[in-house]
């Protein structure tokens, strides 16, 4: 059978509230015709289906009617919720869509999902995990195990309920299995919500080592295999969502796989979603309206960093995201310029004016500030001294 591999959507998402709906719509489109184009038998989607619990109604929409247009040619769907996904929402309307292919698994439980693929005549098992809170764990395991299994490490209870779930693997069947966690030594980014607190959330590879001819995981945004035994993947996000996935490729697994035999993996390419991309420009403004005028990037959110020996003003701030809508940060870059400590010496013997511009001096790495700053920052001073003043003299009076 085929099957193809993904996670990480995070519906309704957004880059320092930016709006990726649009993006995420043609992604869906996308993914839709690959399925189709691709003969697709069965869709592993590992969690974070949306970005926060309380997804807006377009994100919620979006993944419906995805849903029902990855099944329309036949094709099954298993969906797990992940640590960003409201478990009980993910799954509520499992009673109206397990008739159309489409599993949705929102906590964990102690039973597999087993899919029929009528094109080929074989049988997927499924042992899937959705994300496993040690609260859920517990909560899952209290019923049949001892007290000795209660006091297990995360990383060897979550081995257990996937040796549990692999009981139901059979030499005839596709055996599958799929979670939403951080797996030791995988490559994090900024935008994945932390599982793991000190490396207690952490799951090493031997936990995932349960016979399964194919794992496939959600959580890291990267595109990457596991190490340890079996085939285990993190398909990746399909848009970035921080700049520090800048420059990723994002993809989908494809894999052709029979029953008892090693599964034939191929990694197709999405191009749908905007670039994220750095530019620093160490030639200053001048650079960088350059580049902006050479129309570098233009589809691209853009990371903005400039190298100045002055302050920015509001105008050039304004200017450059006029010129770029997509410019999301700007980040003046300063010659460093340690300060003496003999230069900051007390209040009293230093000028308030000149304690500012100091204090701005330190707070920019040297740049100067601008004396309309300067003065607006006085004025406040004197707002302050006046207020105060009014306020010793009705003391003064009320006491009199």
């Amino acid at each position: 059978m085929r099957i193809l591999h993904t996670g990480d959507w995070h519906l309704g998402r957004t880059l320092e509230g930016r709006g990726r709906l649009a993006e995420q719509e043609a992604f869906l489109e996308e993914l839709a015709r690959m399925v189709k184009e691709q003969q697709v038998d069965l869709v592993l989607m590992a969690g974070d289906v949306y970005d926060s619990v309380n997804p807006p109604a377009a994100a919620e929409g979006m993944f419906y009617e995805a849903a029902a247009r990855l099944t329309e040619t036949g094709c099954h769907l298993a969906v797990i919720a992940g640590n960003h996904d409201q478990p009980e929402r993910v799954a509520a309307v499992s009673p109206l869509v397990a008739r159309r292919g489409i599993s949705l698994v929102g906590l964990p439980v102690p039973k597999a999902i087993t899919v029929p693929v009528a094109r080929t005549g074989e049988t997927a098992i499924i042992a899937a995990l959705p994300y496993p809170s040690e609260a859920r764990l517990s909560e899952l395991l209290a019923g049949d195990a001892d007290e000795s299994e209660l006091r297990l490490a995360y990383s060897a209870k979550v081995g257990l309920l996937m040796r549990q779930l692999a009981g139901a693997f059979r030499p005839d069947t596709v055996n599958l299995a799929m979670s939403h966690i951080y797996v030791l030594g995988g490559l994090e980014s900024d935008s994945e919500r932390p599982i793991q607190v000190g490396g207690a959330y952490t799951v090493d590879p031997s936990a995932l080592d349960v016979g399964a001819q194919y794992t496939a995981l959600g959580h890291l945004h990267r595109p990457q295999a596991v190490k340890g035994g079996g085939l285990t993947r993190y398909s990746g996000s399909p848009l970035a969502y921080s700049f520090s996935e800048a420059g990723q490729a994002k993809s989908v697994m494809l894999l052709d796989v029979a029953p008892g035999k090693e599964p034939i993996l191929e990694e197709l390419f999405l191009s749908s979603g905007r670039p994220l991309v750095r530019w620093s420009c160490r030639g200053g403004l001048a650079e960088a309206y350059r580049w902006l005028e050479e129309g570098r990037d233009a589809n691209a959110f853009i990371d903005l960093e400039i190298s100045l020996t002055e302050a920015m003003s509001l105008g050039d701030i304004q200017a450059l995201r006029k010129a770029h809508e997509g410019i999301v940060h700007i980040r003046p870059v300063y010659p460093g310029r340690e300060l003496e400590e003999d230069e900051l010496t007390s209040r009293a013997s230093v000028p308030v004016h000149e304690l500012f511009r100091k204090f701005y001096q330190r707070q920019t790495g040297g740049a100067e500030p601008e004396e309309e700053l300067v003065e607006l920052f006085m004025s406040l001073v004197f707002e302050g001294e006046d207020e105060a003043s009014s306020e010793d003299e009705l003391a003064e009076g009320g006491s009199r």
